[in-house]
Parts: structure tokens; sequence; C-alpha cells
């Protein structure tokens, strides 16, 4: 079956935003997404408008924009960093930027994290609808998050009657560390996929530093995870988010992300032509 495939910059973080076009066009990706967080200066310090104008002439889309760091710690330097990454979101035609929770141990206790949250987001509401673009929430699984779970997200969501501007990130990554259960395909807005192929760490040893390529090896159950998510209806795009200094070495990661692609693609029908019925 064909996946939608798309490419976070995380995953080539040392190639230009120029070169993870290319990369995407060739692989067949339906969009790309960047971030504000890697090394290099945003976009290499080109204009909103050239990048909009790449995008259009690679044919593909810019599907976000990352990131609103700790956004559930919201005061008003939050809502001015939020504010300016809406700005160079809709200026480059970015349909969504993100949103990722405190993860510094801070803010995890019961009824002071899910006030946080619906402060935030009740917040970001009219923002989002201002700009007219999609806020991604993302439940990051780690022990120390202030929002672990996906769960919880969808019923700040749901409480604000946001289920329009507020989508939610499945990554499987964190949806393995959290030992989550529940999937809401409806509600997801992107799918964030990447692989840990070491199975001597324990659940709190795995870190950002173990995501690779999704291959045969992989632990965190990614088929499984897309099998559900695209057996309930999900069709959005499947993004690459590859953290370990490993991806960013390859010398080809075109190759590289060419045959993970595949093998997902081949795992993923295999699973489904075994579905009862």
């Amino acid at each position: 079956m064909a996946l939608q495939f798309a490419l976070n910059h995380m995953t080539v973080a040392r190639q230009s935003y120029t070169d993870a076009f290319d990369l995407a066009a060739m692989l067949g990706c339906i969009g790309v997404e960047f971030r504000n967080d890697l090394p290099s200066e945003l976009f290499d310090g080109d204009a909103p408008d050239m990048v909009k104008a790449k995008a259009k002439a690679a044919g593909l889309r810019i599907l976000g924009l990352s990131e609103v760091k700790m956004f559930n710690a919201w005061d008003d330097r939050k809502a001015s960093e939020t504010e300016a990454l809406l700005t160079i979101a809709k200026a480059i035609g970015a349909e969504t930027i993100s949103l990722i929770p405190r993860c510094d141990g801070h803010g995890c206790g019961n009824g002071e994290r899910q006030a946080n949250l619906r402060l935030a987001l009740r917040e970001i509401l009219p923002m989002l609808k201002s700009f007219d673009i999609v806020g991604l929430v993302e439940a990051l699984g780690f022990e120390h998050s202030s929002l672990r779970f996906k769960s919880e997200a969808m019923e700040a969501i749901v409480a604000l009657g946001g289920e329009e501007r507020l989508k939610l990130v499945h990554d499987t990554f964190h949806h393995y560390l959290a030992s989550e259960t529940q999937f809401f395909p409806d509600d997801t807005g992107i799918v964030h996929v990447s692989g840990v192929e070491d199975h001597d760490l324990t659940l709190q040893e795995i870190g950002d530093e173990h995501r690779v390529l999704v291959g045969p090896k992989d632990r965190l159950g990614n088929v499984n995870q897309l099998k559900e998510l695209i057996g309930a209806g999900f069709d959005g795009p499947i993004s690459y988010e590859a953290f370990s200094p490993i991806v960013h070495d390859f010398a080809q990661p075109k190759d590289e992300l060419q045959a993970s692609m595949k093998h997902l693609e081949s795992a993923v029908s295999v699973e489904e032509t075994l579905l009862p019925g």
C-alpha cells in the first residue's frame, strides 16, 4: 500500500533546507516539516517568500513548522513566541505549528498539569484561528514530561471545543515510551516515525539519541501502530523524525530512507492482509 511519507528536517539535520526539499522530492514525499531548533539559522536566512516558492517548485507541502517549546508553561513570553512562529508559518505557507510540552520534571502533578495545559490551549486557540493554521499538540512519553498521554491532550482539546484547530501528533517513539494504548486517528494531524534497535536498553534509558530509521529490528512497534491508525481511518502524513547522530552521518540518506519506506509499506501491507474479515 502507498503510505503518504514526509520528511522532518531533524532526520537530515546537517543538510540545508533546500537539500531537504530536494531529498523529499526524490523520495516521493508529500511534504516537509521544518524546525527552529537546528544548529543552522532557520531557512539559512532566506526570506519566507523564497521558501514558499521553493516548496511550490518542488511540488511539496510545508506540513509544519516546529516548535513552541514548553507551551504549557504559559506566560507573556510564550504568547510572543507563539505569535512569532505563527507569523513565519503563515508567510511560508506552513499548514501547522507544533506545540511541545514542558519536559524538565516540573508541572507534572495531577491537577496542575491539566490546568496548565488547558490554560495554554485556551490562549492559543484564538491565535490559531486568526492565522488560519492548525496547532499540533505532541505528548512526550518521557517520565519527566508534563504531558505524556495523547488522551490527556484530547480531554483538554474537547473541553475547549478546539477539535478543528488543535490536532495530535502521534509519535511512535513517545507512544511506546508512555506505554499508551489509545489511538485517536480522527484527531491525529501527523504521525512521526522513528525506530529504536537497541533491545538491551531499559524503557527509562531510551532517549532521542537512539532514534534511527525504522527497520526490521525496530522494538517500538511502528508497523503495529501504523496498522492500528490506518485501519481506523487515518490517511494523513507519516513523517520521518530521526534524532540519532547515526542517521545524521549517513552519506546517502536517500538510499537509507528509501529502504526504510519500502520496509514499512511492505510490512503494513502484510499486516493489513492478516486482519480478520
